[in-house]
Protein backbone atom coordinates (compact mmCIF):
# COMPACT_ATOMS: atom_id res chain seq x y z
CA UNK A 1 0.00 0.00 0.00
CA UNK A 2 1.33 3.46 -0.47
CA UNK A 3 1.94 5.40 2.98
CA UNK A 4 3.55 8.65 3.48
CA UNK A 5 4.39 10.09 6.79
CA UNK A 6 6.54 12.83 8.01
CA UNK A 7 8.38 12.40 11.25
CA UNK A 8 10.01 14.11 13.42
CA UNK A 9 11.49 12.23 16.53
CA UNK A 10 13.17 13.31 19.92
CA UNK A 11 15.19 11.20 21.46
CA UNK A 12 15.88 9.16 18.30
CA UNK A 13 19.05 7.45 20.08
CA UNK A 14 17.08 5.91 22.71
CA UNK A 15 15.27 2.42 23.09
CA UNK A 16 12.16 4.13 21.61
CA UNK A 17 13.82 6.42 19.18
CA UNK A 18 16.29 3.49 17.40
CA UNK A 19 13.01 1.28 17.29
CA UNK A 20 11.13 4.19 15.70
CA UNK A 21 13.98 4.40 12.95
CA UNK A 22 14.11 0.48 12.59
CA UNK A 23 10.23 0.84 11.39
CA UNK A 24 11.51 3.97 8.83
CA UNK A 25 13.91 2.24 7.53
CA UNK A 26 11.31 -0.78 6.50
CA UNK A 27 8.97 1.88 5.49
CA UNK A 28 10.37 4.15 3.40
CA UNK A 29 7.43 6.52 3.05
CA UNK A 30 8.00 7.47 6.86
CA UNK A 31 10.48 10.18 6.20
CA UNK A 32 12.38 11.92 8.84
CA UNK A 33 12.26 15.68 9.19
CA UNK A 34 14.02 16.23 12.47
CA UNK A 35 16.13 14.27 15.01
CA UNK A 36 16.97 15.15 18.39
CA UNK A 37 19.78 13.28 21.26
CA UNK A 38 21.23 14.30 24.19
CA UNK A 39 24.85 13.49 24.36
CA UNK A 40 25.55 10.16 21.86
CA UNK A 41 26.79 12.03 18.67
CA UNK A 42 28.47 8.72 17.07
CA UNK A 43 24.65 7.15 16.74
CA UNK A 44 23.09 10.29 15.95
CA UNK A 45 25.41 11.01 13.23
CA UNK A 46 24.77 7.68 11.87
CA UNK A 47 21.86 8.40 11.56
CA UNK A 48 21.16 11.66 9.88
CA UNK A 49 23.49 10.63 7.30
CA UNK A 50 21.23 7.80 6.84
CA UNK A 51 18.61 9.63 7.25
CA UNK A 52 18.66 12.75 5.99
CA UNK A 53 17.17 15.26 8.53
CA UNK A 54 16.91 18.90 7.91
CA UNK A 55 17.34 19.50 11.58
CA UNK A 56 19.26 18.13 14.50
CA UNK A 57 19.09 19.17 18.28
CA UNK A 58 21.78 18.17 20.54
CA UNK A 59 21.03 19.16 23.63
CA UNK A 60 24.05 19.22 25.39
CA UNK A 61 25.72 22.27 24.21
CA UNK A 62 29.31 20.97 24.25
CA UNK A 63 28.57 18.13 22.24
CA UNK A 64 26.33 19.97 19.16
CA UNK A 65 29.58 21.99 18.83
CA UNK A 66 31.40 18.78 17.91
CA UNK A 67 28.79 16.87 16.10
CA UNK A 68 28.14 20.46 13.93
CA UNK A 69 31.82 19.90 12.68
CA UNK A 70 31.33 15.85 12.39
CA UNK A 71 27.97 16.83 9.74
CA UNK A 72 29.66 19.73 8.33
CA UNK A 73 29.37 17.80 4.68
CA UNK A 74 25.88 17.79 5.19
CA UNK A 75 22.74 19.71 4.43
CA UNK A 76 21.49 19.79 7.89
CA UNK A 77 20.88 22.47 10.48
CA UNK A 78 22.24 21.39 13.69
CA UNK A 79 20.66 23.08 17.34
CA UNK A 80 21.07 22.78 21.06
CA UNK A 81 19.90 23.09 24.03
CA UNK A 82 15.85 23.88 25.23
CA UNK A 83 15.36 26.13 22.81
CA UNK A 84 17.14 23.39 19.95
CA UNK A 85 14.59 21.04 21.22
CA UNK A 86 11.59 23.62 21.11
CA UNK A 87 12.65 24.42 17.57
CA UNK A 88 12.91 20.81 16.31
CA UNK A 89 9.84 19.62 18.32
CA UNK A 90 7.85 22.40 15.88
CA UNK A 91 9.69 21.88 12.48
CA UNK A 92 7.54 22.52 10.20
CA UNK A 93 7.55 19.45 7.82
CA UNK A 94 6.72 16.80 10.31
CA UNK A 95 3.32 15.75 10.55
CA UNK A 96 3.76 14.06 13.92
CA UNK A 97 6.60 14.07 16.46
CA UNK A 98 7.93 10.58 18.63
CA UNK A 99 8.48 12.08 21.48
CA UNK A 100 10.64 9.94 23.20
CA UNK A 101 12.82 11.80 25.63
CA UNK A 102 13.65 10.56 28.75
CA UNK A 103 11.30 12.32 31.90
CA UNK A 104 10.25 15.69 32.53
CA UNK A 105 11.44 16.97 29.68
CA UNK A 106 9.10 16.02 27.64
CA UNK A 107 6.45 18.06 29.09
CA UNK A 108 7.56 21.38 26.61
CA UNK A 109 8.70 20.01 23.63
CA UNK A 110 5.05 18.13 23.26
CA UNK A 111 3.26 21.53 24.54
CA UNK A 112 5.32 23.41 21.78
CA UNK A 113 4.52 20.68 18.96
CA UNK A 114 0.88 20.54 19.80
CA UNK A 115 0.56 24.51 19.29
CA UNK A 116 2.26 23.87 15.82
CA UNK A 117 -0.31 21.37 15.00
CA UNK A 118 1.57 18.11 15.06
CA UNK A 119 -0.01 15.00 16.19
CA UNK A 120 2.10 13.57 19.08
CA UNK A 121 3.47 9.87 19.12
CA UNK A 122 3.52 9.69 23.06
CA UNK A 123 6.13 7.63 24.41
CA UNK A 124 7.07 10.02 27.73
CA UNK A 125 4.69 9.57 30.13
CA UNK A 126 6.06 11.89 32.57
CA UNK A 127 4.25 14.75 30.21
CA UNK A 128 0.82 13.60 30.93
CA UNK A 129 1.61 12.58 34.20
CA UNK A 130 3.13 16.25 34.97
CA UNK A 131 0.69 17.88 33.20
CA UNK A 132 -2.53 15.66 31.84
CA UNK A 133 -4.66 19.10 32.59
CA UNK A 134 -2.91 21.31 30.49
CA UNK A 135 -1.51 19.07 27.16
CA UNK A 136 -4.95 17.19 26.44
CA UNK A 137 -6.85 20.49 26.37
CA UNK A 138 -4.38 21.70 24.80
CA UNK A 139 -4.42 18.55 22.04
CA UNK A 140 -8.42 19.04 21.72
CA UNK A 141 -8.03 22.86 20.99
CA UNK A 142 -5.77 22.55 18.44
CA UNK A 143 -7.01 19.67 16.73
CA UNK A 144 -4.11 17.01 17.59
CA UNK A 145 -4.21 13.49 18.01
CA UNK A 146 -1.83 12.09 20.89
CA UNK A 147 -1.12 8.39 20.01
CA UNK A 148 -0.26 6.39 22.89
CA UNK A 149 3.44 4.40 22.09
CA UNK A 150 3.43 2.27 25.51
CA UNK A 151 2.99 -0.70 25.33
CA UNK A 152 -0.10 -0.79 27.90
CA UNK A 153 -1.79 2.32 26.65
CA UNK A 154 -1.41 1.05 22.96
CA UNK A 155 -3.29 -1.98 24.06
CA UNK A 156 -5.88 -0.15 26.08
CA UNK A 157 -5.77 2.50 22.70
CA UNK A 158 -6.65 -0.78 20.64
CA UNK A 159 -8.70 -2.05 22.60
CA UNK A 160 -11.33 0.78 22.55
CA UNK A 161 -11.17 1.21 18.54
CA UNK A 162 -15.28 0.80 17.55
CA UNK A 163 -15.92 1.53 21.13
CA UNK A 164 -14.42 3.84 23.21
CA UNK A 165 -17.39 4.34 25.65
CA UNK A 166 -19.47 2.56 28.44
CA UNK A 167 -16.04 1.36 29.97
CA UNK A 168 -16.18 -0.09 33.37
CA UNK A 169 -12.32 -0.35 34.09
CA UNK A 170 -9.43 -0.40 32.44
CA UNK A 171 -7.05 -3.44 33.23
CA UNK A 172 -2.95 -2.51 33.11
CA UNK A 173 -0.90 -5.54 32.76
CA UNK A 174 2.65 -5.24 34.85
CA UNK A 175 5.81 -7.99 34.23
CA UNK A 176 6.34 -7.37 38.01
CA UNK A 177 9.72 -6.67 37.09
CA UNK A 178 13.14 -8.86 38.16
CA UNK A 179 12.09 -8.99 42.10
CA UNK A 180 8.57 -10.10 41.96
CA UNK A 181 8.09 -11.91 45.10
CA UNK A 182 10.90 -10.66 46.52
CA UNK A 183 10.06 -9.07 50.31
CA UNK A 184 10.69 -5.89 51.87
CA UNK A 185 13.71 -7.36 53.77
CA UNK A 186 15.33 -9.27 50.45
CA UNK A 187 15.15 -5.87 48.18
CA UNK A 188 17.73 -4.00 50.72
CA UNK A 189 20.75 -5.46 49.06
CA UNK A 190 19.63 -4.65 45.55
CA UNK A 191 22.05 -3.20 43.21
CA UNK A 192 21.72 -1.21 40.28
CA UNK A 193 23.02 -4.32 38.03
CA UNK A 194 20.22 -6.71 39.43
CA UNK A 195 17.29 -4.01 39.01
CA UNK A 196 18.64 -2.90 35.14
CA UNK A 197 17.82 -6.67 34.51
CA UNK A 198 14.17 -6.78 33.12
CA UNK A 199 12.98 -10.07 32.11
CA UNK A 200 11.20 -9.38 29.18
CA UNK A 201 12.07 -5.70 27.89
CA UNK A 202 14.36 -4.28 26.31
CA UNK A 203 14.56 -0.82 27.46
CA UNK A 204 16.26 2.33 28.96
CA UNK A 205 18.14 2.27 32.56
CA UNK A 206 15.50 4.90 33.79
CA UNK A 207 12.47 3.48 32.36
CA UNK A 208 14.24 -0.30 33.73
CA UNK A 209 14.74 1.05 37.33
CA UNK A 210 11.31 2.12 37.41
CA UNK A 211 9.80 -1.41 36.31
CA UNK A 212 11.19 -2.87 39.02
CA UNK A 213 9.68 -0.55 41.42
CA UNK A 214 6.54 -0.81 39.72
CA UNK A 215 6.73 3.06 39.55
CA UNK A 216 6.60 2.96 36.33
CA UNK A 217 3.08 1.17 36.30
CA UNK A 218 2.25 3.68 38.65
CA UNK A 219 3.24 6.62 36.66
CA UNK A 220 1.20 4.19 33.59
CA UNK A 221 -2.04 4.68 35.90
CA UNK A 222 -1.66 8.30 36.01
CA UNK A 223 -1.11 8.89 32.56
CA UNK A 224 -4.18 6.52 31.24
CA UNK A 225 -6.36 8.67 33.68
CA UNK A 226 -5.41 11.60 31.25
CA UNK A 227 -5.33 9.41 28.02
CA UNK A 228 -8.75 7.78 28.45
CA UNK A 229 -10.65 10.23 30.56
CA UNK A 230 -11.39 7.81 33.61
CA UNK A 231 -10.90 7.56 37.24
CA UNK A 232 -7.99 6.50 38.75
CA UNK A 233 -10.02 3.95 41.03
CA UNK A 234 -11.25 2.48 37.44
CA UNK A 235 -7.80 1.72 36.32
CA UNK A 236 -6.55 -1.80 37.72
CA UNK A 237 -2.73 -2.86 37.48
CA UNK A 238 -2.62 -6.82 37.48
CA UNK A 239 0.86 -8.81 37.25
CA UNK A 240 0.89 -10.69 33.92
CA UNK A 241 4.77 -12.44 34.60
CA UNK A 242 4.25 -13.75 30.44
CA UNK A 243 4.10 -9.76 29.12
CA UNK A 244 1.96 -11.50 26.61
CA UNK A 245 -2.05 -9.33 27.06
CA UNK A 246 -0.14 -5.53 27.03
CA UNK A 247 -3.36 -4.75 28.37
CA UNK A 248 -7.38 -4.86 27.98
CA UNK A 249 -10.70 -2.71 29.15
CA UNK A 250 -13.58 -4.12 30.65
CA UNK A 251 -17.00 -3.03 29.31
CA UNK A 252 -20.20 -2.56 32.19
CA UNK A 253 -21.16 -5.63 30.52
CA UNK A 254 -18.17 -7.13 32.02
CA UNK A 255 -17.03 -7.92 28.41
CA UNK A 256 -13.39 -8.05 28.48
CA UNK A 257 -11.75 -6.65 25.28
CA UNK A 258 -7.52 -7.45 25.49
CA UNK A 259 -4.34 -6.71 22.54
CA UNK A 260 -2.19 -9.70 22.82
CA UNK A 261 1.42 -9.72 21.11
CA UNK A 262 5.02 -10.72 22.12
CA UNK A 263 6.75 -8.03 23.85
CA UNK A 264 8.13 -5.91 20.89
CA UNK A 265 7.95 -2.67 21.27
CA UNK A 266 7.79 -1.82 17.53
CA UNK A 267 4.47 -2.81 17.24
CA UNK A 268 2.80 0.37 19.66
CA UNK A 269 5.57 2.47 17.82
CA UNK A 270 4.38 1.47 14.64
CA UNK A 271 0.73 1.70 15.01
CA UNK A 272 0.70 4.78 16.51
CA UNK A 273 2.72 6.01 13.46
CA UNK A 274 0.43 4.33 11.07
CA UNK A 275 -3.49 4.59 12.77
CA UNK A 276 -5.37 3.72 11.98
CA UNK A 277 -4.08 1.64 9.45
CA UNK A 278 -1.65 -1.57 10.28
CA UNK A 279 1.04 -2.05 8.43
CA UNK A 280 2.95 -5.66 7.93
CA UNK A 281 5.52 -6.67 10.66
CA UNK A 282 8.44 -9.10 10.43
CA UNK A 283 9.71 -11.15 13.46
CA UNK A 284 7.29 -10.86 16.05
CA UNK A 285 3.82 -12.99 15.49
CA UNK A 286 2.75 -14.49 18.50
CA UNK A 287 2.93 -18.16 18.70
CA UNK A 288 0.17 -19.31 21.04
CA UNK A 289 2.01 -23.23 21.33
CA UNK A 290 4.82 -21.90 23.13
CA UNK A 291 2.91 -20.53 26.02
CA UNK A 292 1.59 -23.22 28.57
CA UNK A 293 -0.13 -20.63 30.60
CA UNK A 294 -1.05 -17.08 31.03
CA UNK A 295 -0.73 -16.27 34.47
CA UNK A 296 -2.12 -12.79 35.99
CA UNK A 297 -1.96 -11.94 39.91
CA UNK A 298 -2.33 -8.98 42.38
CA UNK A 299 0.42 -7.32 42.92
CA UNK A 300 2.25 -6.81 46.24
CA UNK A 301 2.27 -3.23 47.43
CA UNK A 302 3.27 -3.15 50.77
CA UNK A 303 7.07 -4.59 49.28
CA UNK A 304 6.27 -1.95 45.95
CA UNK A 305 4.41 0.63 48.12
CA UNK A 306 5.68 2.86 45.41
CA UNK A 307 2.54 1.96 43.15
CA UNK A 308 -0.38 3.00 46.13
CA UNK A 309 1.95 6.53 46.19
CA UNK A 310 1.55 6.83 42.44
CA UNK A 311 -2.68 6.08 43.48
CA UNK A 312 -2.69 8.75 46.16
CA UNK A 313 -0.65 11.39 43.57
CA UNK A 314 -3.18 10.86 40.59
CA UNK A 315 -5.99 10.79 43.32
CA UNK A 316 -5.03 14.27 44.56
CA UNK A 317 -4.01 15.43 41.62
CA UNK A 318 -2.17 18.91 41.29
CA UNK A 319 0.76 18.99 41.82
CA UNK A 320 1.61 15.77 43.48
CA UNK A 321 1.85 13.74 40.44
CA UNK A 322 5.18 16.18 39.43
CA UNK A 323 5.93 15.64 43.44
CA UNK A 324 5.98 12.20 42.35
CA UNK A 325 7.62 12.23 39.16
CA UNK A 326 10.59 14.40 40.13
CA UNK A 327 11.41 12.39 43.59
CA UNK A 328 11.34 9.54 41.77
CA UNK A 329 13.71 10.88 38.69
CA UNK A 330 16.36 11.93 41.30
CA UNK A 331 16.05 8.88 43.41
CA UNK A 332 17.13 7.05 40.70
CA UNK A 333 19.71 9.01 39.47
CA UNK A 334 21.11 8.89 43.21
CA UNK A 335 20.38 4.24 43.24
CA UNK A 336 22.36 4.50 39.41
CA UNK A 337 25.59 6.69 41.31
CA UNK A 338 25.55 4.19 43.97
CA UNK A 339 24.83 6.94 46.55
CA UNK A 340 21.18 5.73 48.04
CA UNK A 341 19.61 1.94 48.82
CA UNK A 342 17.26 0.43 46.76
CA UNK A 343 14.86 0.76 49.00
CA UNK A 344 15.45 4.32 49.52
CA UNK A 345 13.77 5.05 46.27
CA UNK A 346 10.54 4.69 47.56
CA UNK A 347 11.22 6.07 50.38
CA UNK A 348 12.33 9.56 49.01
CA UNK A 349 9.40 9.65 46.91
CA UNK A 350 6.90 8.83 50.12
CA UNK A 351 8.47 11.84 52.01
CA UNK A 352 9.02 14.12 49.20
CA UNK A 353 4.81 14.42 48.84
CA UNK A 354 4.49 14.51 52.62
CA UNK A 355 6.80 17.63 52.45
CA UNK A 356 4.86 19.61 49.92
CA UNK A 357 1.38 21.90 50.19
CA UNK A 358 -0.60 20.95 47.05
CA UNK A 359 -1.08 22.88 44.42
CA UNK A 360 -4.91 22.40 42.82
CA UNK A 361 -4.09 23.35 38.82
CA UNK A 362 -0.33 24.30 38.62
CA UNK A 363 0.65 26.42 35.87
CA UNK A 364 3.93 25.00 33.93
CA UNK A 365 5.85 27.42 35.60
CA UNK A 366 4.97 26.30 38.62
CA UNK A 367 5.12 22.64 37.45
CA UNK A 368 8.75 23.00 36.24
CA UNK A 369 9.73 24.93 39.56
CA UNK A 370 8.44 22.33 41.55
CA UNK A 371 10.42 19.64 39.35
CA UNK A 372 13.66 21.88 40.19
CA UNK A 373 13.01 22.95 43.84
CA UNK A 374 11.96 18.71 44.18
CA UNK A 375 15.58 17.73 43.13
CA UNK A 376 17.62 20.02 44.37
CA UNK A 377 16.50 19.19 47.64
CA UNK A 378 17.16 15.65 47.32
CA UNK A 379 20.19 16.03 45.86
CA UNK A 380 21.26 18.12 48.67
CA UNK A 381 20.23 15.74 51.12
CA UNK A 382 22.14 13.06 49.61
Amino acid sequence: MDFEHKITVLGSTGSIGTQTLEIARRYKGIRLCALSAYSNIELLEAQTREFMPKLVCVADEKKAREFETKVSDLDVKVVSGKEGLLEAAAFRDAQTVVTAVVGISGLLPTITAIKAGKNIALANKETLVTGGHIVMPLAREYGVKILPVDSEHSAIFQSLQGNPKRIKKIILTASGGPFFKKTREELKNVTPKDALNHPNWSMGAKVTIDSSTLVNKGLEIIEAKWLFGVGIEDIEVVIHRQSILHSAVMYEDNAVIAQLGTPDMRLPIQYALTYPDRLPMENNELDFTQYMALTFEKPDTEAFYALELAKKAGLAGGILPTVFNSSDEAAVKLFLEGKISYPEISEIIKNAMEGVKNIPDPSITEILETDKNIKESIYLRS
